[in-house]
């Protein structure tokens, strides 16, 4: 991949998409890896005006640039399945040129040794600029519901593996899924510190999936979550070495797959989180590429929720820009076929959807084609996972955040990529 460090102002101009509107014509001005104007092309200061472009092809959109918060892998490559640096960037690559400019890579259920030497080679990727975090899927997961991942490497809650994962990721652990009916994952207190509270301690988000529980017991781990969110800020605030102030709100992993699914008498965590979210307390995940998720799902929820309490992702493995074919993911054989991974079950049959195959702006353009407004599918795209990062210098195409931006056609195909101001070949 061929990249240039833009020297000079650079005006990108279509319809443009903030996090309120999309202006019919307007202009995107990057200056160094800045945004440092956005506005209508009418509008557009005098200094720049002699840079101004002819008006585009019809269709032609711009975007910030998107942000993956849950991501195995993609190009051929998997982030837990990677043992060099140069196999995790590739994953991050495939998504990188396809419009992803800020991803957190994610590991799934493994042995301790597996999960701490996969993190310090993330870590190296994360210090390169390559990726903005880590994110553990597991191993404090319910066997029950443990999809495509290793029912055998589950563990109960120990808090002293979150701290040394969080010492092997050097600080870049952002999120860790957790079920919270597992033992010590969210039942301790004051004298006894559970995994939630080892995570807020180390500066990682719980996030909610791969979960049996029943409503009752998710709205319980919301309450300690958020208590114990609020008192990691408060520690921050106060010069203490916690660093969970990065967001007030708890998020679901992946809502709907992977946990017990919404029943009229037996609501499950999915009517827990729905509510949650709605009251501002959780942000869910949606895998809403088609696959893992019906349109009418992917709508109902926007109108339930809104878009700043919904993060789309890509839950991406390694399939993802690639042909169908055998590929793995963690210990388990995963089989695409027609787009789409499953589990290769011991008698060759398919099980389990493994993962995703879209990039995520398939994923925007599905929500898109689902009824989603185009402001509100790039908000769950962008805006929110970067505010639930803490990375407010992402998401958004708003003057003084970095350059990261999206140039696409009509059929939100990328046109070109911008990740802070230096141009990707696409």
């Amino acid at each position: 991949m061929s990249e240039r460090t833009l020297q000079s102002p650079t005006l990108l101009r279509g319809q443009v998409v903030t996090p309120t509107e999309v202006l019919p014509d307007a202009v995107v001005v990057l200056t160094g890896d800045r945004i440092a104007w956005v506005g209508p092309v009418e509008q557009v200061p005098g200094e720049w005006r002699d840079g101004l472009p002819d008006a585009p092809a019809a269709g032609t959109t711009v975007l910030p640039g998107l942000v993956d918060i849950h991501d195995h892998g993609g190009g051929g490559e998997s982030f837990p399945d990677a043992t060099t640096v140069e196999q995790a960037r590739t994953a991050a690559r495939e998504h990188l040129r396809h419009g992803t400019t800020a991803l957190v890579a994610s590991l799934v259920t493994a042995p301790r040794d597996v999960l701490l030497s996969r993190a310090a080679l993330l870590a190296d990727l994360v210090d390169a600029g390559e990726l903005v975090g880590i994110h553990s899927e597991g191993p404090f997961l319910s066997a029950d519901r443990c999809g495509a991942q290793n029912p055998g490497d589950m563990l109960t809650g120990d808090p002293q593996l979150v701290a040394d994962l969080a010492a092997a990721a050097r600080g870049h652990l952002v999120t860790m899924t957790v079920a919270p009916e597992v033992p010590g994952v969210a039942d301790g207190d004051a004298a006894h510190a559970d995994v939630m509270a080892a995570l807020v301690a180390v500066g990682a988000l719980p996030s909610i999936g791969h979960t049996d529980a029943h409503a009752p017991v998710v709205e319980a781990a919301v309450a300690r979550g958020r208590a114990l969110l609020a008192g990691g800020a408060q520690a921050e605030a106060a010069g203490g070495t916690s660093r969970a102030g990065r967001s007030p709100r708890l998020t679901a992993t992946h809502l709907f797959n992977g946990m017990r699914p919404l029943h009229h008498r037996d609501p499950g965590p999915i009517a827990a989180c729905l509510a949650a979210a709605a009251r501002g307390e959780l942000v869910v995940e949606l895998v809403a590429d088609g696959t893992h998720l019906d349109p009418v799902t992917v709508r109902s929820v926007f109108d339930l929720v809104g878009a700043e309490s919904i993060m789309l992702v890509t839950d991406a493995m390694a399939a993802a820009g690639m042909a169908d074919g055998d590929y793995r993911l963690g210990p388990m054989a995963v089989r695409v076929g027609e787009g789409v991974a499953r589990l290769i079950s011991e008698d060759g049959s398919s099980g389990a959807i493994a993962g995703g195959t879209a990039h995520l702006l398939d994923v925007v353009r599905a929500t898109v084609d689902a009824g989603v407004s185009l402001v509100s599918a790039v908000r769950s795209a962008a805006t929110t996972p970067a505010h639930v990062l803490g990375r407010e210098d992402l998401g958004a195409l708003v003057a003084g955040r970095r350059g990261d931006v999206v140039v696409t056609d009509g059929a939100l195909v990328p046109v070109a990529v911008y990740r802070a101001g230096d141009l990707i070949t696409v």
